[in-house]
């Protein structure tokens, strides 16, 4: 009976080595479907005070993301971003008409939605399966921009960008992304109203779409956090 009662001990502590041994697998082994964390770069202007110079007069930028990781491959992001832009027509290289000048500088909110592909299966887990702890990826999607300034300014953004992620180590993760934000509008770059030349038709042409729009660029990094766990199995998270 003695010795039975030492084995049934045994036992015991066996499972309860064995049983902390599996969760802390388990939880090791988790993966996250959600993100939320920080970005913080530069932002710059670019239309008809600068046609083409990148980072020219830039500013920095900030703010918050939410990321939906769907699978492995595809990604939905949120964000609120606030930046700066700034233009000169002396800095542009471009003639106006009558030799005007005119320059602006104002501060803008972004509220956004994304779409994110995955060039990599992206997790840090199951390599078995092909996964890789990076992926480049690009984006696009839609987004409201606000500018202050007297004459304020308020419409709709196209972001179309390229960026790539790495995951650091188990739920942190880094990332670096460069975006295009095509507006809808090309009074961006008037901050203030103006009884004579300013930059919202300076050559007094019939704007569209294509022409005389105003662009904003976005160069950020981030650092993420990874919450909510994955309830799909590995290979349905694959696509």
């Amino acid at each position: 009976m003695k010795r039975y009662g030492y084995h049934n001990k045994y036992r015991l502590v066996f499972l309860m080595i064995f049983g902390i041994i599996l969760n802390v697998n388990i939880f090791y082994g988790q993966e996250y479907e959600y993100e939320i964390g920080v970005m913080a770069g530069t932002s710059f202007y670019m239309g008809d005070a600068n046609k083409s110079k990148l980072f020219q007069s830039p500013h920095i930028a900030g703010g918050a993301i939410f990321r939906y990781n769907r699978n492995f491959r595809w990604a939905y992001k949120a964000n609120l971003l606030v930046g700066g832009v700034s233009g000169d027509t002396r800095k542009s290289g471009n003639v106006f008409p009558n030799a005007q000048e005119a320059s602006f500088s104002r501060t803008f909110v972004e509220v956004g939605g994304q779409v994110e592909f995955n060039f990599f299966h992206y997790s840090d887990k199951y390599g078995y399966l092909g996964t890789k702890r990076f992926s480049p990826y690009i984006f696009t999607g839609l987004g409201m921009t606000y500018g202050t300034g007297n004459k304020s300014f308020f419409g709709m953004n196209l972001p179309l960008g390229i960026g790539l992620k790495y995951k650091l180590k188990e739920r942190l993760n880094l990332g670096f992304e460069c975006s295009f934000r095509k507006l809808f509008g090309d009074s961006f770059d008037v901050a203030k109203s103006s009884d004579g030349f300013d930059l919202e038709d300076p050559y007094r042409i019939e704007s569209s779409f294509f022409k005389n729009k105003d662009w904003y660029i976005l160069t950020m990094f981030s650092v993420t956090w990874d919450f909510g766990q994955r309830k799909k199995s590995c290979i349905n998270s694959l696509y």
